[in-house]
């Protein structure tokens, strides 16, 4: 099921339309590759679906591959001369036409260690799994317009390590990673049926345990890319995984579903053994 004209209003992000278009006109000005990533790519895939998202945001994310902060910076100069002003962080781009801020996230050549040095006295960013995840990008349809978004398992990789980084700030990422969960079963039953039939267990069925574990499998593939990025996500599931009452990610899960804290934890192991298996 291809995304329909619906996609902005269903998308229920305030100025969509109008905020992808001046975007997608400036990158490909500058013929610039740019990724759709964030909520908005997990809403985009789960559309296809016909799946509604479960949450609104004034907020867009983009990923771009660029080889240097010259070629960024002229970037930012075009998109300043499109309406959108500088705010604090370099990386954000704010349209008070649209209220909507926009994150243009590079990576790429650009790179020092998973790491991006901006000019500005600021954090610097990191964009550790980019390069991996994006490496095969899924496409979307938006109206007439195709935008690549990750894979989601690799939205999964992505939203773990922008938790991991700062986790008091983050709390969204555990929610939308549990909404990836939730509804990959049905979006890639054929698939799972087909080559991963053998996570179905002789009893006890549960979807969301086989697409946990399946979403591991496709995670690993991306972690075999990248020893960096592997041993942050096995640092960040191992944590998780040793103590029940201590676990931020089970209980996160228990409480807005509310779960038992040890069925929250099973689907965690069930993605965490999909990788190591």
């Amino acid at each position: 099921m291809s995304t329909s004209n619906q996609t902005y209003k269903e998308l229920a992000i305030p100025h969509f339309k109008e905020v992808f278009e001046l975007i997608d006109h400036v990158m490909v000005k500058h013929n610039i590759p740019y990724y759709l990533i964030g909520v908005s790519a997990i809403a985009l895939e789960l559309l296809k679906n016909g799946v509604k998202p479960s949450r609104g945001t004034k907020d867009i994310d983009f990923a771009i591959m660029i080889s240097s902060i010259q070629e960024y910076d002229e970037l930012s100069t075009s998109l300043i001369t499109h309406g959108f002003n500088k705010v604090k962080a370099p990386w954000t781009f704010y349209s008070p036409k649209y209220d909507v801020a926009v994150d243009i996230l590079p990576f790429g050549e650009i790179e020092e260690q998973d790491t991006i040095r901006f000019h500005q006295r600021y954090s610097d960013l990191h964009v550790l799994g980019f390069k991996e995840v994006l490496e095969t990008p899924e496409t979307a349809y938006v109206e007439e317009k195709i935008v690549n978004i990750p894979p989601l398992a690799g939205m999964i990789v992505l939203k773990l390590v922008s938790w991991s980084d700062r986790p008091e700030e983050r709390e969204n990422d555990l929610t939308d990673i549990l909404r990836i969960i939730e509804h990959y079963f049905e979006h890639n039953f054929d698939e799972i049926v087909e080559f991963h039939h053998d996570t179905f267990p002789e009893e006890g069925f549960d979807p969301l345990i086989i697409a946990a574990e399946v979403l591991g499998r496709k995670a690993r593939l991306y972690l075999k890319k990248s020893d960096v990025l592997a041993q942050r996500i096995y640092d960040v599931l191992e944590n998780s995984l040793k103590e029940e009452s201590q676990s931020i990610i089970a209980k996160e899960w228990a409480k807005s579903k509310d779960w038992s804290i040890e069925y929250a934890m099973s689907i965690l192991k069930a993605f965490h053994h999909g990788i190591i298996r």
